[in-house]
């Protein structure tokens, strides 16, 4: 610099990682319960890669029936908050999903849930 004409290259990388959830149990099956009984499971969520807090929400399936009504006998719970926080180390918390069926009406299904953070990943 100072007039001297020497040219300097600086050459930069990185990778970039998007955010995910794992889950565990991948998959889930709730057990057969006789009609207007509750059935319950809990599943536990991983984030991965989150750079900074975020709220998890789901959007649940909706069944239609065999006399053409629309339901979703599926609900939700977060016991401990559905907030992705970040620790001072960087690492991030699990989050506990307390999923559960209930319906008057017979039906089997098999459907997906979709968990959605702040940014629509």
């Amino acid at each position: 610099l100072n007039d001297n004409p020497s040219q300097y290259i600086l050459t930069l990388s990185g990778t970039l990682r998007s955010p995910k959830m794992d889950f565990h149990p991948p998959f889930l099956m709730l057990m057969p319960v006789p009609l207007g009984v509750e059935t319950e499971a809990a599943v536990t969520i991983i984030p991965q890669n989150f750079i900074r807090q975020s709220r998890i929400t789901v959007k649940l399936p909706e069944l239609e029936l065999a006399d053409g009504t629309r339901s979703c006998p599926l609900s939700v719970k977060f016991p401990g908050g559905q907030d992705i926080v970040l620790s001072s180390d960087g690492t991030t918390n699990e989050l506990t999903c307390r999923i559960s069926f209930r319906s008057t009406k017979p039906m089997s299904f098999l459907g997906e849930m979709l968990f959605i953070d702040q940014e629509e990943n």
